[in-house]
């Protein structure tokens, strides 16, 4: 409940800000720019996080403190009508994902025991597909009655909503270390991590493309194809969650039985079809009907990787690393919204089109597969 409220305040905030500041005539570079700084404010949050839930800091504090973040990242970005007011509002967003992550995600398989923790994760994904779809499309409702902006009121109230569930239903502390155990020199639990960091890298990069670069592209048109009405592209938006809602589960059960470099493997494979779809669309050969298309492999391949990746932390760490793991974890994704927003953005304003980046996506998601041979030497069994 705790995550699927989240992800319902969250889910036009991150998917609609670039409409939002499109709106007040932001260039593509000024919108990456306060994505990049966001994204920048995390990473200090997550390190922390991690830091303190390996020291055996109950996972509500984190999350009640990213929810108080989140209000005020809620307040500033309501009335931001300047670049600076826009950068500490996102840099305040950034900040609370950056506390959050590392403990909501450590809290799943704390919490699971009988379920496997397989399982789990894909069922809290499809809490959080369920949320964020549904804030998507409700703030294309928003978009289309002209009010795109009370997106940052449904996020604070869902706010209010989270503190009030957290403290009536804390969520678990980490296990304690036995006595006497030391910790793991860190090369021998990182290294095995790192065919793992870097195709989150390579995914989550995918991700932010796709709630930054895609509904700017998708308003300001391809080179055969007109401009879309931002009503339409949040709906588009909404198209993509929602096929993200109906296939998370039924496809992370699935996968929850099978080695982790094959749902990596296949969600790298899906990101590369959906690339090439969205390129094509820039073409203006039935370009609506490419678009809703690409939808599918690209709902399928995050599908395929959320669960999936947040399982391979799991397996491939010792207990007393797990924050800090899920800290590294989730600092990718930190990473990809620094570099992704300003190098998609960068690339719109010079091309003028999404063709070129789609298509640049699409060579790196399979190069990608590379990495997935990697990290089946450390996964190389099934799991239950």
């Amino acid at each position: 409940m705790i995550r699927l409220v989240a992800s319902f305040g969250a889910g036009g905030v991150l998917y609609l800000t670039p409409v939002v500041f499109h709106q007040e005539a932001f260039s593509a570079t000024a919108v990456g720019l306060g994505l990049a700084a966001s994204a920048a404010a995390g990473t200090l949050g997550r390190l922390l996080s991690g830091l303190l839930i390996d020291r055996g800091l109950n996972t509500t504090k984190p999350v009640l403190l990213a929810a108080l973040l989140s209000l005020l990242a809620d307040a500033r970005l309501l009335t931001a009508t300047g670049l600076g007011a826009f950068v500490v509002g996102q840099m305040l967003l950034g900040m609370s994902l950056g506390i959050y992550w590392p403990a909501i995600e450590l809290a799943v398989p704390l919490s699971c025991p009988p379920l496997p923790s397989s399982r789990a994760y894909a069922l809290v994904r499809t809490a959080d597909a369920l949320g964020i779809a549904s804030g998507v499309l409700l703030g294309a409702l928003l978009a289309s009655g002209e009010r795109l902006r009370g997106i940052y009121l449904v996020d604070a109230v869902c706010m209010v909503v989270l503190i009030t569930l957290l403290l009536r239903y804390p969520l678990p502390s980490a296990a304690a270390r036995p006595a006497g155990e030391r910790r793991i020199g860190w090369k021998h639990w990182v290294v095995p991590l790192l065919p793992l960091l870097g195709i989150t890298v390579l995914i989550t990069g995918m991700a932010v493309l796709l709630q930054s670069a895609l509904p700017l592209d998708l308003v300001r048109g391809g080179l055969g194809r007109a401009p879309l009405p931002s009503s339409t592209g949040a709906l588009l938006m909404g198209l993509q969650l929602s096929l993200l809602l109906l296939l998370q589960w039924p496809l992370g059960r699935w996968l929850a039985g099978l080695p982790v470099a094959f749902g990596l493997g296949l969600s790298l494979v899906g990101f590369a079809f959906g690339n090439g779809l969205l390129a094509l669309s820039s073409l203006g050969w039935h370009s609506t009907g490419v678009l809703i298309a690409a939808q599918v492999p690209l709902a399928a391949a995050e599908a395929a990787f959320l669960p999936t990746a947040s399982e391979a932390v799991v397996e491939v760490t010792p207990v007393v690393h797990h924050g800090m793991a899920m800290a590294l974890f989730s600092q990718c994704f930190a990473i990809s919204a620094l570099v992704a927003p300003l190098f998609g953005g960068w690339l719109l304003d010079s091309q003028g089109h999404g063709a070129g980046l789609w298509l640049l996506m699409m060579l790196l998601c399979l190069l990608g597969l590379l990495l997935v041979g990697q990290l089946g030497r450390f996964h190389p069994h099934p799991r239950r």
